[in-house]
């Protein structure tokens, strides 16, 4: 993907991940409030907010340690090697943020606030783990969906966009639809285009190697020197001396016996 498709990812992701803390968050809330009656609201409320304003920074890491080392692009030993470091460095971001909010939001309501001993640590460690694991498996997921929108997105989209062809007529570039080129006729070292317009301007460039590039777009040699678009073929008129002739709208172009198949596929698009 390209860094909009990057940018678009982190946000969802951002959004989903930070609404699936606040839910928790709040549901903490009401659980510690149910399991102890007697408990002053306030401070399940503090706690549980700061967690979830420290969230979103914490968040982040584990989106550089994704785009680092996607599980399913990357080797083992570097997948887990980046992803311990992450994990480790979420958790220890988000217990840093939410014990400076703490202590900022309880001194605010003239109470303290301590967050213990190191010993403490592991405990949020096991929470926050579990919190990088739901956070890398969704940014996997959205990539995976966007990659894949983006890849059945990409045949419309060519469509959308007719092919065209840069004729380079002397100094000067026309950029044409290659719909409206009827036809190219060999004219020494240069290509004569036959234009829907009636515009007859000329390149240097060999029939053969004109061909080798419009070829893939239905462009069928009919004669040594003529090349048309089997897409604006209007009609086929015999001649007396076997060979025949197509009409593609103002242009008519000979097809010569020694281009039978180009005859027999003509003959089919009409």
């Amino acid at each position: 993907m390209g860094t909009s498709g990057e940018r678009r990812v982190l946000w969802q992701g951002l959004t989903a991940l930070s609404a699936y803390v606040l839910l928790l968050n709040t549901v903490n809330i009401f659980s510690i409030l149910r399991d102890a009656p007697g408990t002053d609201p306030v401070v399940p409320v503090v706690l549980e907010i700061t967690s979830f304003l420290a969230a979103p920074p914490a968040i982040l890491v584990g989106w550089f340690a994704f785009r680092l080392a996607p599980p399913d692009r990357t080797p083992i030993w570097r997948s887990l090697l980046v992803h311990a470091v992450g994990a480790v460095t979420l958790s220890a971001l988000h217990v840093s943020l939410f014990v400076i909010l703490r202590k900022l939001a309880f001194g605010v309501l003239g109470r303290s606030y301590e967050f213990g001993s190191l010993a403490n640590f592991p405990y949020e460690f096991r929470k926050d783990l579990v919190g990088y694991a739901v956070g890398v498996a969704t940014f996997w997921a959205l990539t995976r969906l966007a990659e894949r929108n983006d890849t059945a997105r990409a045949p419309a989209e060519a469509t959308q966009e007719p092919p065209r062809f840069d004729i380079r007529d002397g100094a000067k570039l026309i950029r044409t639809p290659v719909s409206e080129i009827l036809a190219a006729t060999s004219a020494g070292n240069y290509v004569e285009f036959h234009l829907a317009d009636g515009r007859r301007p000329m390149m240097r460039i060999s029939l053969s190697a004109l061909e080798a590039e419009l070829g893939p777009h239905g462009f069928v040699r009919t004669h040594r020197s003529w090349l048309v678009n089997a897409g604006q073929v209007r009609e086929l008129r015999p001649e007396s001396s076997g060979d025949y002739r197509v009409v593609l709208g103002p242009v008519e172009a000979p097809i010569s016996r020694r281009f039978p198949e180009a005859l027999s596929r003509l003959r089919a698009g009409l």
